[in-house]
C-alpha cells in the first residue's frame, strides 16, 4: 500500500438525517467523523475531498445539526460514505438540542452496520476537554475502532506538535491510541487517511 497514491476522484451530498428512515437507500461502508464543535469536522471532509464547499463550514458552533452523508468514490477502491455528525460539548446549544442530538447520534452509531472506523476530532491546540474523553470511552465501550484526528496541526510548531501529541495520549489514557496530526490548511495528514481509509476498505474485498 506504501507505493499506492489514493485519491478520491467524486463527491457529492447525498443526505441530511435524524432517524434511521432518513438514511441513505444505498448500502456503502461508511468513515464516521466526529468531535467538538468547531473543531473542524466539514473543513476536513473539504480538504478530503479537494472541495471547497461540499460540506458547509460555519465559525458558528453547532451549525450542523443533523446527520449529514457525503457519497465518495476512492478511485481503484470502493464508493463510500462521509459521514459528517453534529458537533458535541457545545454549552450555547439548549440542554433540549443537546439531548435530541445525543439520541439520534447514538442511535445512528449504534444501529449502523456499515460503520468502518470513527475519526474523532481533536483540537491539537488544546488539551482534550471532558466531553472528548467521554466520547472515547463510549465509543472504545461500544467496540466501534476509532482513529484520533488531532486537527489545526499547522498552527503549531514542531517541539510544540510533538509535546502536546504526547500529554493527548497520556490525557486518553491509551498509550498505542493512535493519533493523526491533520491540517486541512497545508493539507498534512490526508495522504496518510486516505491510506487507513482506502486500507479498511479494501479489506471489504479480502
Amino acid at each position: 500500500m506504501e507505493n499506492k497514491i489514493y485519491t478520491i476522484t467524486k463527491s457529492e451530498y447525498v443526505a441530511s438525517a435524524v432517524n434511521v428512515s432518513q438514511y441513505p437507500a444505498e448500502i456503502l461502508p461508511e468513515i464516521v467523523f466526529i468531535g467538538r464543535s468547531n473543531v473542524g469536522k466539514s473543513s476536513l471532509i473539504n480538504s478530503l475531498t479537494n472541495r471547497r464547499s461540499l460540506a458547509h463550514t460555519s465559525q458558528t458552533p453547532g451549525k450542523t445539526q443533523t446527520i449529514n452523508f457525503y457519497r465518495a468514490t476512492l478511485k481503484d477502491v470502493h464508493d463510500f460514505y462521509l459521514v459528517d455528525l453534529p458537533g458535541y460539548g457545545y454549552a450555547k446549544v439548549s440542554k433540549e438540542s443537546r439531548r435530541v442530538w445525543a439520541k439520534f447520534i447514538e442511535e445512528y452509531l449504534l444501529s449502523s452496520a456499515q460503520i468502518r472506523f470513527v475519526c474523532q476530532l481533536v483540537d491539537l491546540r488544546h488539551p482534550p476537554m471532558d466531553s472528548d474523553l467521554k466520547m472515547l470511552a463510549w465509543l472504545v465501550e461500544k467496540n466501534l475502532p476509532v482513529l484520533i484526528v488531532a486537527t489545526k496541526s499547522d498552527k503549531l510548531g514542531k517541539n510544540e506538535r510533538a509535546k502536546n501529541l504526547s500529554a493527548l495520549k497520556k490525557s486518553f489514557g491509551i498509550e498505542e491510541l493512535p493519533i493523526l496530526p491533520y491540517s486541512s490548511k497545508t493539507r498534512e495528514g490526508r495522504s496518510e487517511l486516505l491510506d487507513v481509509i482506502a486500507e479498511s476498505l479494501l479489506e471489504l474485498s479480502k
